[in-house]
């Protein structure tokens, strides 16, 4: 796995040292101003996470910091939603996407955020996407993009919106559904859990989802395979399981 990120000069070892030891090949574009974004993460009892979000040096990500040959030896391309919400990230988005479509590679998008989607509008963020081979959307995120409250509705709208590419929504403990071509095709359970922190668990499931279609499963094996990451995602603290030679942040 290879990760294409901006971070800023003041945390960029760190982050380095952290992804190398969680298995990532990192590869850091350090802003010269800008700190690494920060995301603060408030946890209630219920293990539902707000987040409070200091984009820093994140938004600044550009065509500027991409190289084509990053996508030597992959299998597929994952765009973060958050490059969609700045102007350099959309140029980059647009960029990689037309890279990885050369190549045969297939493309996923999470739209990530509700709140970011309705500052950039609806529109535009789907004509961004336009092309996309998988959208992962969660249940508020499906539901804001195609205008249908109910879950496998959306799915099934936003499928059809794009072109009849895969449609994923993640359903929390419920577990999730997909569409492809306008109907939605398998539904799979949540996988049970003692959830104490939900922060990263969409990110787990897509990881879970992307290695199995990877691996050659099926939509709905594959979805199951996001459940299961999920469920492991949601029973520990943070957005990843702690690694044992994970270095500490520097305090400045």
């Amino acid at each position: 796995m290879r990760l294409l990120a901006r971070v800023g000069a003041d945390s960029a070892h760190w982050h380095e040292t952290a992804l190398r030891a969680a298995g990532v090949e990192p590869v850091l574009r350090v802003d010269p101003e800008l700190p690494t974004a920060v995301v603060i993460a408030l946890v209630d009892a219920a293990a539902e996470r707000t987040l409070v979000t200091d984009s820093g040096a994140a938004f600044q990500l550009g065509p500027d910091d991409w190289d084509e040959g990053l996508l030597d030896g992959s299998g597929l391309v994952h765009l973060s939603g958050y490059l969609f919400f700045s102007a350099p990230g959309r140029e980059l988005a647009a960029v990689v996407a037309k890279a990885a479509r050369s190549r045969g590679l297939p493309v996923s998008v999470d739209p990530a955020s509700a709140g970011f989607l309705r500052q950039l509008g609806v529109p535009r963020f789907l004509a961004a996407v336009s092309g996309t081979d998988l959208l992962l959307p969660n249940a508020a995120e499906a539901a804001l993009l195609s205008g249908r409250p109910e879950p496998g509705d959306a799915a099934a709208e936003l499928s059809a919106l794009c072109g009849g590419a895969a449609v994923v929504v993640t359903l929390g403990a419920a577990g999730a559904l997909a569409a492809e071509h306008g109907r939605v095709l398998a539904r799979i359970p949540g996988v049970p859990a003692q959830a104490v922190d939900t922060t990263g668990a969409g990110d787990a499931f897509t990881g879970g989802l992307l290695a199995a279609r990877l691996a050659g499963a099926d939509l709905g094996t594959a979805l199951a395979a996001g459940c299961r990451a999920g469920a492991e995602a949601v029973a520990v603290v943070g957005g990843r399981p702690e690694a044992t030679d994970r270095p500490h942040l520097p305090v400045s």
